[in-house]
């Protein structure tokens, strides 16, 4: 594994949150790489409400999270199906794990990962050994931190001494968090199951491989009938192909939107729309719905639109801002 992901992809307005909240990606320790994408770490002290969007990816996530003076808690985030809203004010911290598609059950494997779709439970419901302690232990320690992102730059030449400091604090306090987050999920113990590193990889072929646009095709390539394979990932990854295949897509189609990049090998297109084809900072909507596997642009659009909550062209017409 070459580090965490560093695209944006399923992050609405990814710009417009990065500048408001400090985000980071962090890897686990070795031994859990098989199972987990990253850890997504976030810190915020805001003068204003913000509502950040996510699009789900396929993926089960265990969030540990403390809002303002509240107690902290743990949960398990099963896949959501739909976009996904929450409300950032005040200070704030979140220590989330997100698992690979199908990387969550040998935590869990006693349920089908679908059982958890669409839901969000108490971490010790589904996971055992998560006390409040745990939950506590996760969240701590503090630094002497400001999680507003940037906010060590605007100190004086006089006091970078204390910057630095200050700098050091707050590495050392995530370095320590990330180890009580990896010593929580190896003390689960997985189990190492065939059927789980199957699902993986196909999940993987996915994410990767274009030509991959429709079931029957992700099938052919395992080798198995469209049935078997909905079957896995019912039990392993919590929805079915076909699902996946269509987020990916759009993940894809959001991230275009946001950078104005064309199809894949060019770079941001700009043009002007004139044929109803080209809008939204230029970008070209009906090749990339045929880069992406749509039979049309309508195809693209009306997915788009019914995930995002919002047409691709307002979507990508600037400024882009954020009226929550």
């Amino acid at each position: 594994m070459a580090g965490p992901r560093r695209d944006t992809r399923g992050i609405v307005e990814a710009q417009e949150l990065f500048a408001r909240v400090r985000f980071r990606r962090r890897e686990p320790t070795p031994a859990l790489r098989p199972y987990l994408e990253h850890y997504w770490l976030i810190d915020w002290d805001l003068t204003e409400p913000y509502a950040s969007h996510v699009v789900p990816h396929p993926s089960v996530n265990v969030v540990f999270q403390r809002y303002g003076d509240e107690a902290g808690w743990g949960e398990v985030a099963g896949i959501g199906l739909r976009l996904f809203t929450q409300k950032l004010e005040g200070r704030g911290r979140v220590c989330g794990v997100q698992f690979r598609p199908g990387g969550f059950r040998p935590f869990a494997p006693d349920r089908p990962v679908s059982d958890w779709t669409g839901q969000r439970l108490p971490i010790a419901d589904v996971l055992p050994g998560a006390d409040q302690d745990t939950v506590l232990g996760i969240l701590r320690p503090e630094a002497a931190e400001d999680g507003r992102p940037g906010a060590q730059g605007q100190a004086g030449a006089g006091a970078q001494a204390e910057a630095q400091a200050q700098a050091e604090a707050q590495a050392q306090a995530e370095d320590a968090r990330v180890a009580a987050l990896d010593a929580f999920l190896l003390g689960l113990e997985p189990d190492a199951d065939p059927q789980a590193l199957r699902a993986m990889a196909l999940v993987d072929l996915v994410r990767t491989d274009r030509s991959i646009r429709r079931v029957a095709e992700l099938a052919a390539a395992e080798g198995v009938s469209a049935r078997s394979l909905q079957r896995l990932f019912a039990a392993y990854v919590g929805v079915g192909p076909k699902w996946v295949i269509l987020r990916y897509r759009i993940h894809e189609a959001l991230e275009r939107a946001e950078s104005g990049e064309g199809p894949a090998g060019e770079g941001p297109m700009g043009e002007v729309p004139g044929d109803g084809e080209r809008s939204g900072g230029g970008l070209d909507w009906a090749a990339l719905a045929a880069e992406l596997g749509y039979s049309d642009q309508a195809h693209l659009v009306r997915d788009f639109t019914a995930t995002v909550g919002v047409p691709p062209t307002a979507y990508a017409r600037p400024p882009l801002g954020n009226t929550q």
